[in-house]
């Protein structure tokens, strides 16, 4: 199981560094978030991935951890004020700008350009 949950991480990981990489204000938006999900689910996993066994009791040996847990719930909140904050000025960009371009200038398609040629 811990296999499959590394996987998974690093390919949320991956798949979010590639979309903030990208040129356009909602790829970084949905980059950033998806980057966010997968640490959080790092931090949730570092305090043990243990099935059907329950929080901290005297005498369990095997529990799970409740401070990595709230660290991840202040995470999510966090999270969802930083995307809340990104799409604002993605939205404002967009407004000012016409386009939705990280750099605020739209790029120039390489095929309009041998039309005016």
């Amino acid at each position: 199981m811990e296999l499959v949950y590394s996987v998974c991480v690093g390919f949320m990981s991956a798949c979010g560094i590639f979309l903030m990489l990208r040129g356009h204000t909602f790829t970084l938006v949905i980059g950033l978030t998806l980057l966010s999900y997968s640490v959080n689910l790092f931090l949730f996993a570092s305090g043990g991935l243990t099935i059907g066994s329950p929080a901290v009791l005297n005498g369990s040996e095997n529990y799970a951890d409740p401070l990595p847990q709230a660290l991840v719930l202040t995470a999510i909140v966090i999270g969802f004020a930083m995307t809340a904050f990104a799409v604002i000025l993605a939205m404002r960009g967009r407004a000012d700008l016409g386009n939705d371009h990280v750099d605020g200038d739209d790029p120039v398609d390489p095929l309009a350009r041998e039309d005016k040629a």
